[in-house]
């Protein structure tokens, strides 16, 4: 970690890598040590605890005396967590990483280059690898967020649930429309110009919102495929029904936010008819819990609606305008075409 008292100190920019933390002793006992390795000159380590019930934090003060403790009292999920915590650190830059990620020496360094070289980006992510299979993209990001014309995200590597080898196809730095939560690099200033994440999220989706938020504004995200981290997945919030009806109710809320009047007229309804086809395919299948999420996710976006928590982003602009947007169907390609890889769907890479 970087002293204040280094030769180099005003020749790099600050970052702050903040660890949101919820009963992850084992996670952070487990992957601090690669976090704290970082080969940066001026960078420091911050974990906000998020209430937990369990011993990380007098693990943290015993083994890690030299990371920085933030409490809160309550679990105010992954975007409610960050918007409090990052109220509380001052940098250029953050680095939002979960606590589940095993990064790897130099990870940081082309990241701060990247954001450094060009004002108008305002976010990126590194490679996201997975820990168990390193070999393969990682579901949480691959190598840089996309989403299609219906608003169903995906990434460079990952489509629905197939997660493709790594055989450097993607290692191309490009724009993209959304940075991963896993490891997502922000400018401090432009986090809390756009207001953070939407608290109301709780968690998932909250990330690709602030992306789409941010191309909004005026500002690109970008993948940084040099920058390579692992992540184990699913680490900090086990799949089930909760987990379901927060992809669904958010990305639903998502688009209410940010799509064009005239967009969200069609869009929502092919929305709906196609969630409820996925509902009904998982409840044939014998998974009611899927069913009944799917239900409660629809349910939840009207219950939003109408107690006022869907604010309209002041700017909206056409979806195929943006970058990292694929202007077709997802669903169509992946179960009609069954094509299941990034290229075989949107092509080969653009070089911007």
């Amino acid at each position: 970690m970087a002293l204040h008292s280094q030769k180099h100190y005003y020749l790099k920019p600050l970052v702050s890598i903040v660890i949101l933390n919820y009963n992850g002793v084992k996670y952070l006992n487990d992957f601090l040590p690669s976090v704290l390795a970082t080969q940066y000159e001026n960078f420091e380590v911050v974990v906000a605890d998020n209430g937990s019930t369990d011993d990380s934090l007098a693990m943290l003060k015993e083994k890690f005396p030299t990371v920085k403790l933030l409490t809160n009292k309550t679990n105010e999920g992954f975007a409610g967590g960050y918007n409090w915590a990052l109220k509380k650190v001052q940098a250029e830059y953050y680095v939002l990483l979960n606590s589940d990620v095993s990064v790897t020496p130099n990870w940081l360094s082309p990241m701060v280059d990247l954001l450094s070289s060009d004002q108008s980006i305002g976010a990126c992510q590194p490679k996201l690898l997975s820990y168990h299979q390193p070999t393969l993209f990682e579901y949480a990001g691959g190598s840089g967020g996309w989403i299609d014309s219906l608003g169903y995200p995906f990434s460079r590597g990952r489509i629905f649930d197939i997660c493709e080898t790594d055989e450097k196809q993607y290692d191309n730095a490009e724009p993209i429309f959304w940075a991963s939560g896993a490891a997502f690099m922000i400018r401090a200033n432009l986090f809390h110009e756009l207001e953070g994440f939407d608290g109301n999220f709780f968690a998932h989706q909250e990330e690709i919102d602030l992306c789409w938020r941010m191309q909004l504004a005026g500002y690109k995200l970008y993948a940084c495929p040099s920058a390579i981290v692992y992540h184990v997945g699913a680490g900090t919030l086990p799949r089930g029904g909760r987990k379901v009806f927060l992809n669904f109710r958010n990305n639903l809320a998502m688009m209410c936010k940010n799509l064009t009047l005239f967009e969200l007229a069609w869009k929502l309804p092919v929305r709906f008819a196609l969630d409820a086809i996925s509902a009904w395919k998982g409840l044939f299948a014998g998974d009611l819990s899927f069913f009944t999420a799917i239900v409660k996710a629809h349910f939840g976006l009207f219950s939003f609606i109408l107690s006022g928590k869907i604010k309209r982003s002041r700017c909206t602009k056409s979806l195929k305008t943006l970058y990292g947007v694929y202007n077709g169907s997802l669903v169509y390609q992946y179960f009609i075409k069954k094509n299941q890889f990034f290229n075989k769907i949107v092509g080969k890479p653009v070089h911007y």
